[in-house]
């Protein structure tokens, strides 16, 4: 049976940060935590949000790694304890939206945050408790601000998922000028995860024709815009497609993801300084090979349909074309410029076994193919 979802409130403008109290208020949030980090603090745009409460007052919790951690969920929910706190806003990419979410759990639930992981049968456990949140997203790539899903690196260093319609923010403020003037090289990566995102989902086999149309529209904006934003960070045309694509790509994920995630994921958690983004570019071009074999991608033409959107003439383009976008943006040229080694992949495979994404690409893969996926990408 299929299930198909739609539940955020999203503020979607250049200058929407100015809403932010206005969504508070009608959310109910009166004492914030507002979970950050130090480049976005640095950056100025966490000063911005709070010029935006005026008359509120507010926590902080501005260390959020690259890639969050349960350290760091345990310290926020103790802040957001400590300071009577009723609500969350995370303001940043999708390391302090998935930060705030795993707070959102912890600060309101019994146990180890690893008890709520997918992958753990935890899902089911989170409950309407959890703390509100408001995301405001600060690049375009997760879509963390209207997804039901948060990944967070736990105790044990596997990098896992937390699933419930639960943690949906109850308002996304998408704000493009926020992102105007970010470095290339995070624009580059990040737009990469968001385009990684359209595609993925479209290829899953779930039905949900919504989720199609809307990662497909994404796709086409977030190719035809990437290179612009990348080389001219002022572009405030790209800057809003990329955003709408993040966007989009996320609102499409409850059909499912796949192998790109569960290789990203397993690869993220064995060295979490990688960034996802960048693992999700250097994963596709393999992954859409190995798709291109689902009997579903073929019965529905999906990688032709992908084609078209992104100006190419065939489905089999598609690979070669995703590592000329990695290249004239700038990327790494494969997982071995990266400081990925073969002696990891047997952790790495064992990781992407388990991964939530796994049995959501329309291709089951074994030990083997995840292999070769990861030979290909070196």
């Amino acid at each position: 049976m299929a299930f198909i979802y739609y539940v955020t409130q999203i503020q979607f403008e250049f200058g929407a940060i100015q809403l932010l109290r206005q969504e508070c208020e009608r959310v109910g949030i009166s004492r914030p935590l507002i979970v950050t980090d130090p480049g976005v603090k640095a950056a100025g745009i966490l000063q911005k949000a709070l010029d935006a409460l005026p008359g509120m007052t507010a926590a902080v919790f501005d260390q959020t790694p690259s890639n969050p951690t349960e350290a760091a969920v345990r310290a926020a929910a103790a802040l957001y304890r400590a300071g009577g706190c009723d609500g969350l806003i995370a303001v940043g990419g999708g390391s302090a939206i998935d930060c705030a979410k795993g707070v959102a759990i912890a600060a309101t639930h019994e146990g180890p945050l690893t008890a709520y992981a997918t992958i753990e049968g935890g899902s089911a456990k989170i409950t309407g408790r959890v703390a509100p949140l408001i995301a405001v997203p600060t690049t375009s790539g997760t879509g963390s601000e209207v997804a039901r899903g948060a990944i967070i690196i736990v105790d044990d260093h596997r990098k896992l998922g937390f699933h419930s319609w639960h943690i949906v923010p109850k308002a996304a403020i998408c704000d493009p000028e926020l992102t105007l003037g970010l470095p290339a090289s995070l624009t580059a990566a990040t737009g990469m995860d968001a385009i990684a995102h359209c595609m993925e989902t479209f290829m899953s086999a779930a039905f949900n024709p919504p989720a199609d149309g809307i990662a497909l529209d994404g796709l086409e904006r977030g190719w035809g815009h990437i290179e612009r934003a990348t080389r001219n960070g002022g572009d405030r045309e790209a800057r809003l497609n990329m955003m709408s694509a993040s966007m989009q790509g996320s609102m499409a994920f409850q059909k499912g993801l796949g192998c790109v995630h569960s290789l990203s994921h397993s690869l993220g958690g064995v060295d979490p300084r990688l960034h996802h983004g960048t693992l999700n570019a250097m994963f596709l071009p393999a992954v859409v090979r190995f798709n291109a074999g689902a009997e579903s991608v073929q019965k529905e033409h999906r990688l032709d349909r992908m084609a078209r959107a992104m100006g190419l003439a065939s489905g089999s383009d598609i690979p070669e074309a995703i590592k000329d976008m990695n290249a004239r943006l700038g990327l790494p040229t494969g997982l071995a410029a990266m400081g990925v080694r073969r002696e990891q992949f047997s952790q790495i495979i064992e990781g992407a076994l388990a991964d939530h994404c796994h049995k959501t690409n329309p291709r089951i893969a074994s030990a083997d193919e995840y292999e070769a996926m990861l030979e290909a990408s070196l």
